[in-house]
């Protein structure tokens, strides 16, 4: 039974202040939105709690039936998708996901991959280099790399970005399924995205 906690962060950046004062608490089954205006720090709030930033001041927590888990360990436990991440142009999107298995440190299971990217809608451009993804297929990409280790820590930045109709039903799907895994926290200013959640967190405020 995993958690996270967070308390009293604050982030700026020599005399700017994007946020300060943030804390929450989420447990199994909860979606949390945070929303706010460009710049007020949805991302970097998402990669503070990734372990990708540190805070300021302040502390990320997350908890494993009750034992906190090292920090150094904590990016173990987390999915993430966000606009700033790259995929790999040269090579296909199958590779894109053995890669990424290989810097997780997942074992690489083709079987699983190839029914990751069904469920993301790509099975049918598997083999297909990046290069010639549309930025839509790119992004359904990224859910599916996110996934990989079926995280009970998903951070989704802006997941709906470059999707269709189809896409967003598929984002829809993967936090229904994560309310049965674990915990997600969605950065967007999107109303349908910001409405998945339980509870929002208004960094405009």
């Amino acid at each position: 039974m995993y958690s996270l906690k967070v308390s009293y962060l604050c982030k700026h950046y020599s005399q700017t202040l994007l946020f300060k004062d943030i804390s929450f608490e989420l447990h199994p089954g909860e979606v949390l939105a945070i929303t706010g205006w460009n710049g007020s720090g949805k991302s970097t709030l998402l990669r503070i709690i990734a372990g990708l930033v540190r805070p300021t001041t302040g502390k990320v927590e997350m908890f494993f039936k009750g034992e906190s888990i090292p920090k150094e360990s904590r990016r173990r436990f987390v999915g993430m998708v966000a606009p700033a991440f790259s995929l790999y142009e040269e090579l296909t999107a199958l590779e894109n996901l053995e890669f990424f298995c290989k810097v997780r440190g997942i074992a690489y299971d083709r079987k699983s991959c190839l029914a990751m990217m069904e469920r993301t809608g790509l099975s049918e451009n598997a083999h297909k280099l990046c290069r010639n993804y549309s930025s839509g297929m790119k992004q359904r990409l990224k859910l599916a790399q996110a996934l990989l280790h079926s995280p009970p820590l998903l951070l989704l930045d802006e997941p709906g970005c470059n999707l269709d109709s189809k896409g967003m039903k598929i984002v829809e799907n993967i936090i229904a399924a994560q309310r049965q895994l674990g915990m997600t926290v969605i950065a967007s200013n999107e109303k349908r995205e910001v409405d998945y959640g339980d509870r929002v967190i208004n960094l405009s405020e």
